[in-house]
């Protein structure tokens, strides 16, 4: 990848470039701009459970028919100001997740993922035309979640006790095309969250969500511009940058309300 200069430094003495130190290092991601996607709302989705209980019943009713639920969610990522912001939905204006859900038992691994996404995500109607249902690049897997027992504690390795888990949550990465068409519940807001607001953040985030940053430490991200062209790579411009709503929350869309 070739060297951008970075604009933002003014200072005359140039810095001490060391030897390279990429071995072994992961590709590099390119990120597009947050200004290239579209983003609308489409219907309520009720949740399917009224409480954590009703949910932790249900786990436990697939477990008895099915075995081991499978789950899968994206990392989806674009870039605002030249650093990595994490598309996600809030629920009740207090629960964050990512976009994704639990398999159906006759689903293929990806195949089921990707409907699974586009029942959150795709465009309905007049906006999505010209879209194609499942068009997702999905990438790595980044976490593997393990729900050792009926309960809400999850962890990233199974517990040596545990042979017959309940639940596996995969993250993957979505690798975002340059322009895309994106719609959520409108009962659900579409947030971009940068990743510093993540990061160490289990208060607010849970520790699923506050682990995405070191998740995604592994890549190099290259910053691109509306027209495609290359402005910034890893590290970032750091600039003064704010979680965004896109769409969504039965709130209209307003230009200086941190909407976008």
């Amino acid at each position: 990848m070739s060297t951008i200069a970075p604009t933002h430094m003014k200072s005359g003495r140039p810095p001490i470039i060391p030897k390279d130190f990429n071995s072994q290092q992961a590709e590099t991601i390119r990120l597009f701009p947050l200004s290239n996607y579209t983003f609308g709302v489409k219907e309520t989705q009720p949740e399917e459970d009224p409480s954590v209980l009703a949910r932790l019943k249900r786990l436990e009713e697939h477990y008895e028919k099915f075995g081991m639920r499978r789950t899968c969610e994206g990392i989806l990522v674009c870039h605002e100001k030249n650093h990595p912001h994490i598309l996600m939905l809030q629920i009740a204006n207090a629960f964050f997740k990512l976009p994704g859900d639990y398999l159906r038992p006759e689903d293929d691994e990806i195949g089921g993922f990707k409907a699974r996404l586009d029942e959150r995500l795709a465009p309905v109607g007049r906006i999505g035309e010209g879209e194609e249902a499942g068009d997702w690049e999905v990438g790595d897997c980044l976490a593997q979640w393990w729900r050792p027992n009926f309960e809400t504690f999850a962890y990233p390795f199974c517990p040596p006790h545990v042979t017959r888990p309940k639940e596996c949550k995969k993250m993957y990465f979505i690798h975002l095309p340059k322009a895309k068409v994106l719609s959520v519940p409108k009962n659900m807001k579409l947030l971009a969250v940068p990743l510093f607001e993540l990061y160490d953040n289990v208060a607010r985030y849970g520790p699923q969500l506050s682990a995405i940053p070191h998740l995604l430490s592994r890549y190099n991200f290259e910053y691109v511009n509306e027209d495609g062209e290359a402005v910034a790579q890893t590290p970032g411009a750091g600039e003064d940058i704010k979680m965004k709503i896109l769409a969504g929350g039965d709130e209209e869309m307003k230009e200086g309300n941190g909407t976008h």
